[in-house]
């Protein structure tokens, strides 16, 4: 007799979060089927981001409902223990970064953004969680990633 009587346990084990693509991203724990977008693949370059250059992000996924005004961002964002970020944003505000707006209409979309990473980011371990809402409360997605930011190159430079 098996230790779960015969039967599978309850609890779901989703072996693979991870997003396709050259990214730390994953999904957040949980059942994704009601999420009103479907995340493809994400690329970044360089992965992992480094701090003074250029990241380009490159995305693509289909949105399976309008996303109108009033969807939302749950963001927290923790260097090693220590909370940095824990804020509610406007998720159509936050959107005009990657060039959208609001209404993002259902279909096909493709993302391909440039960002400048400060120099001046310190060294250490990052983990961002950012559950995503409609104004309905309705979860659009919920991701999660955690980034490594090292020195680039030691004091006399990387020819050594």
């Amino acid at each position: 007799m098996s230790i779960f009587n015969g039967k599978a346990p309850d609890v779901a084990v989703n072996e693979d979060l991870k997003i396709p693509g050259d990214s730390p991203l994953e999904l957040c724990p949980g059942d994704h089927t009601a999420d009103l977008i479907t995340i493809d693949r994400v690329d970044l370059l360089p992965n992992p981001p480094q701090a003074g250059k250029d990241l380009v992000i490159k995305a693509k996924g289909t949105v399976k409902q309008r996303i109108e005004e009033g969807a939302y961002v749950l963001l927290t964002v923790k260097y090693g223990l220590i909370r940095l970020i824990s804020t509610k944003a406007d998720l159509c505000e936050q959107i005009g970064n990657v060039d959208l707006e609001c209404p993002v209409e259902a279909g096909d979309l493709e993302i391909i953004k440039t960002v400048e990473l400060p120099n001046e980011i310190p060294p250490g371990k990052y983990s961002v969680l950012a559950d995503v809402f409609s104004a309905e409360d309705v979860q659009i997605t919920c991701l999660s990633a955690n980034v490594v930011f090292s020195r680039s190159s030691s004091f006399f430079g990387s020819d050594l």
